[in-house]
C-alpha cells in the first residue's frame, strides 16, 4: 500500500520509490495518473486498473499475481490508499488469503491539514471524509459529525464546498474551522476561522473555489469553558495583579498571561469586590 503525492511530486517518499522499483505489477485508480508518475521515475510497470466500481474483481486479478509469485503495489491517485479511496477490499482478500500487506506511508491530506489547523483542545480525531453528495443523507451525516464536540476532518470537491460552508455557518456558525486547499500544490492555501465567516472567505477570491479541500473542525471548549468559566492559573493571576493594579489593567493582563476570556475576569473580579470589599488599587481610583 504505497502512499503517493497528493500535489508536489517531492512528497514521495524515498521507500516509495524503493518499493515502485521493485515490484511487478501496479494496482492504480487511473492508469494514465499513476503513468504519469512512473515515467517520471523513469520506470515502466504492468499495471492493473482498480477503482470504486471494479475493485472486487479488481481485487482477485491482484491476488492471481500473488499467487504466482510477484510482487504487486497499491496506488491511489493521491495520497495514501484506502482513505477515502479504493483500496480496503483488496487488503480484506488479500489477508484473507494469507497474503502479507505492507503499508508503505507517506503524504496524507487529512494529516497535512492536521498539522497546519493549531487545534489546542484536539485529542485525537474523527475522520468523515466526503459527506454524501446531497439530500436527506447529506443532512443526516453532517449532523452526525456535528453532534461530537472532538476534532473532526471533513474532505470536499470544489463544486460542493461552498454548499459545505453555507451548512457549516448555519448549524454551528461559532465552531472553529480550519480548511485546506490544494495542499502541497502551487496554490496551497491555508486559513483558520469561524465557520460563520467562511462562505464570506472563499467568495472573496474565485481562485478560493477551485481545487480539492480539507476541512478541520476544532474541538469545541468543555461546558465550563464554553460558558466562561475561570482556569486556577489565570485565576491566581488575576488575584496577584489586583493587589496592584486597578481593575481593567489587572484583568487585561490576566487575561494576556493565561488565555482566559477578558469578560469572564471581569466578573469574576467584581464578584470579589462585591464579597470583600474594593482593594487598595480600587480604593485608589479604579471604577
Amino acid at each position: 500500500m504505497v502512499a503517493t503525492p497528493i500535489g508536489n511530486l517531492a512528497d514521495l517518499t524515498l521507500r516509495a520509490v524503493q518499493v515502485l522499483s521493485i515490484v511487478d505489477w501496479v494496482a492504480c485508480e487511473d492508469t494514465r495518473v499513476t503513468g504519469a508518475l512512473l515515467r517520471h521515475l523513469g520506470l515502466r510497470r504492468m499495471l492493473i486498473t482498480l477503482h470504486a466500481h471494479n475493485e472486487a474483481r479488481a481485487a482477485q486479478q491482484v491476488l492471481q499475481q500473488l499467487a504466482a509469485g510477484e510482487r504487486v503495489a497499491l496506488l491511489s491517485d493521491a495520497g495514501t490508499p484506502a482513505i477515502s479511496d479504493p483500496g480496503a477490499r483488496v487488503v480484506a482478500a488479500a489477508a484473507a488469503a494469507g497474503r502479507r500487506v505492507i503499508p508503505v506511508p507517506g503524504a496524507s491530506s487529512v494529516l497535512a491539514a492536521l498539522s497546519v489547523a493549531g487545534d489546542v483542545r484536539g485529542e485525537g480525531f474523527g475522520f468523515d471524509g466526503f459527506l454524501p453528495p446531497k439530500g436527506r443523507e447529506r443532512e443526516a451525516a453532517l449532523q452526525r459529525v456535528l453532534a461530537g464536540s472532538g476534532t473532526r476532518v471533513l474532505l470536499e470537491a470544489p463544486h460542493r464546498i461552498e454548499l459545505l460552508a453555507a451548512a457549516l455557518a448555519a448549524a454551528a456558525p461559532a465552531r472553529t474551522v480550519t480548511i485546506g486547499r490544494e495542499l502541497t500544490k502551487q496554490f496551497e492555501c491555508v486559513a483558520t476561522m469561524p465557520a460563520a465567516a467562511l462562505t464570506g472567505w472563499l467568495r472573496a477570491d474565485a481562485d478560493r473555489l477551485r481545487g480539492e479541500f480539507v476541512l478541520v473542525l476544532h474541538a469545541e471548549p468543555p461546558p465550563a469553558e464554553a460558558a466562561g468559566a475561570v482556569d486556577a492559573a489565570s485565576e491566581h493571576a488575576l488575584r496577584v495583579l489586583l493587589r496592584e493594579l486597578p481593575l481593567k489593567q489587572a484583568v487585561a493582563l490576566a487575561a494576556e498571561i493565561g488565555g482566559a476570556p477578558r469578560n469572564a475576569l471581569y466578573a469574576l473580579a467584581l464578584r470579589w469586590r462585591e464579597a470583600q470589599g474594593p482593594s487598595p488599587a480600587a480604593q485608589a481610583g479604579d471604577t
